[in-house]
């Protein structure tokens, strides 16, 4: 079975249950492990929602050996992906946010950003369906369950993509270590905007930070590098989330 058809972990396989939002087929519960509050869980959400689980000795889990799957496998259905123009359609009465990922190639770093971006409260991620890490089991326990939190969308053109957000008042902010403004001098709060991350060997491609209204970058005190994608989105992200709390906060006490 391929990694992109199987969720492991306990708490992955729990929250998927729990949002509801991916097609189960099966969950597999070693024999082995002792009954834990969150086994007890899964298998309580399993029956609500009418999806079978058995208990199998542990040869059924030798082709997943590389994974830490902590006895437990959920055989699923492949992620399904947003629209864009489902998304753009999507009615707000407040700003919204967009993470754009251009060439991220780990699973690990891929399931971090989405998981930085659910707590930041980030309302969808963009990937290309070429050149790019795709979603699969690694990024699904990297996540932590995250993947289940927020739209992930999958374009053929990312071009063509950030083309159409700005069509539609979306505001496109690229990364770029040689940029001139640091990523906490824009001003998040009066637009619906788009960050781009590119990979760190080859950064954002030319054509998008061409076609991009900003592009920053995050200051470094040493010259060192660069910061990993994932810690580097982290910095980006919450400050745009640190920008919008303080206005709510400013308004609040008007």
């Amino acid at each position: 079975m391929e990694n992109s058809e199987i969720i492991y972990g306990k708490n992955s396989v729990m929250e998927a249950l729990i949002a509801g939002n991916r097609e189960i087929n099966k969950i597999l519960i070693s024999k082995n492990i002792h009954t834990d509050v969150k086994i007890a869980k899964i298998k309580e959400l399993a029956i609500q929602n009418g999806v079978v689980f058995q208990f199998v000795g542990k040869e059924k889990f030798q082709p997943y050996a590389e994974f830490n799957h902590q006895g437990i496998i959920a055989q699923v259905s492949p992620i399904k992906y947003i629209e864009l123009e489902d998304f753009i359609a999507q009615k707000s009465e407040e700003f919204r946010s967009l993470v754009i990922l251009d060439g991220v190639e780990d699973s690990h770093n891929l399931g971090a950003i989405i998981r930085t971006c659910v707590c930041a409260g980030v309302d969808g991620i963009i990937i290309p369906s070429r050149r790019n890490v795709q979603v699969n089991s690694i990024v699904e326990k990297t996540s932590a369950g995250a993947i289940n939190h927020i739209p992930i969308i999958k374009v053929n053109s990312l071009i063509n993509a950030v083309q159409k957000l700005k069509d539609n008042n979306w505001w496109i902010i690229a990364t770029d270590a040689s940029a001139n403004d640091n990523y906490y001098d824009v001003k998040y709060n009066d637009m619906n905007f788009v960050i781009i991350m590119g990979a760190e060997h080859a950064g954002v491609s030319k054509s998008l930070l061409k076609a991009s209204d900003f592009i920053v970058k995050i200051p470094m005190q040493n010259d060192f590098n660069s910061l990993n994608v994932s810690n580097a989105l982290s910095a980006i992200i919450f400050e745009t989330l640190r920008q919008k709390l303080a206005l709510k906060n400013n308004n609040s006490n008007r």
